[in-house]
């Protein structure tokens, strides 16, 4: 084993992040099939605030990616980062765009009108461009609801990770801790903003090529992700010995769960509280998941699971949740109507992510990582 290696070996792996980020997915899995009885209306919502996961996760990826990588720049280059990066998240990107070409004209329906007048040629070359994760203009929408990934909706978060990358490798990993906080501040302002004056009341958006979503989209990367980045600089850890865990697992649901405030008279209580969600509830439960520790076998297991799984399934579970939602609308389908086959599409969406990281994931990121980094362990990140 090289010295690079050796050190990588001697570095803690934080099992507890790992199965937070598998919480955070199972909730996004469920309020996504859940809003399809919503309507549209945000107030309707059953888990209210699942949408709120896209910002626990950018919080979590910039608190891996400052423990992972800052203190490697004098012995890694810029290219090499990038390479990791790419095979650590590309491989399914690709994989949850040919998912979504797989299961597109299974969900004509009046929710997506698009899709009828869209040719087997045209839904292709969007797959194709969908595997390079470029962001597709509107008039290449062939759903009908302005995403710039019609295919695989999920995937303008990695393309919003992606960037946050980006600035990390070239910038902003150079900035002292002073710099860092400034930017975080400056960025939690904008975050506020957001929160307080959103339509909506809510921080929802940021997948669209319009300026108005990618402003929303930048917003609600800089601060969670920087902001990780920020706090595993600090080393502002929360020490819990037991059940840690578990605990944090229940503070991310009942965040995620959280019923809708304010109504449509007062907006801003809503946003207040995904503010502060952001803003403080976040980086405590960051904090708390890499300063506790998994002590019993099941917490280990079940850490391992979930962090395993939780990327695979929130980048190829959407197609399953377009086609649960086109059955609805198709049958105008009540929520007690919709439950058998809600299940059923929740455990696929599962066995569907399973499938990916075994029979491909893996496997292809160990051939790429024995293949382009000569060697070289990748980081888990």
């Amino acid at each position: 084993m090289n010295t690079q290696n050796s050190y990588l070996a001697s570095k803690p792996h934080y099992e507890i992040l790992d199965g937070l980020r598998g919480v955070a997915a199972v909730m996004v899995v469920a309020f996504h099939l859940l809003e399809a009885h919503s309507g549209g209306n945000h107030l309707e919502q059953i888990i209210n605030h699942g949408y709120l996961a896209v910002d626990f996760f950018f919080m979590l990826s910039g608190f891996v990616i400052g423990y992972a990588y800052d203190d490697r720049w004098s012995r890694m280059s810029i290219g090499t980062f990038f390479k990791r990066r790419i095979i650590r998240l590309h491989p399914m990107v690709i994989v949850g765009s040919i998912v979504g070409a797989v299961f597109f004209y299974f969900q004509e329906s009046s929710c997506f009108p698009a899709i009828q007048d869209t040719s087997v040629g045209t839904m292709l070359l969007v797959m194709l461009l969908g595997c390079t994760l470029l962001p597709l203009p509107l008039k290449w929408d062939i759903r009908g609801w302005t995403e710039m990934h019609p295919l695989n909706g999920p995937a303008w978060s990695l393309y919003y990770e992606y960037i946050g990358n980006i600035l990390y490798a070239l910038f902003i990993r150079k900035f002292s801790k002073t710099a860092l906080s400034v930017l975080v501040v400056v960025a939690g302002c904008f975050t506020v903003h957001l929160c307080l004056t959103a339509p909506a009341g809510d921080i929802v958006g940021g997948w669209a090529l319009n300026w108005e979503q990618q402003y929303v989209g930048l917003v609600r990367l800089m601060y969670p992700f920087f902001g990780g980045l920020l706090l595993s600089r600090l080393g502002w850890l929360v020490r819990i010995e037991k059940r840690a865990f578990w605990w944090c697992s229940l503070m991310i649901v009942a965040v995620l769960a959280f019923p809708r405030l304010g109504g449509e008279n007062h907006y801003w209580m809503n946003g207040l509280y995904e503010a502060c969600c952001i803003l403080f509830v976040f980086p405590v439960i960051v904090s708390m998941g890499a300063g506790g520790k998994v002590t019993g076998k099941r917490s280990t297991a079940v850490c391992k699971f979930l962090g395993d799984i939780s990327y695979p399934v929130y980048i190829t579970h959407y197609p399953l949740v377009y086609t649960y939602t086109a059955w609805v609308c198709n049958n105008n389908a009540t929520l007690a109507e919709g439950i058998p086959y809600m299940i059923l599409t929740f455990a696929g969406a599962f066995v569907l992510a399973y499938a990916c990281l075994k029979l491909y994931d893996e496997p292809i990121r160990k051939w790429l990582t024995d293949r382009f980094l000569k060697g070289k362990k990748a980081v888990k990140s």
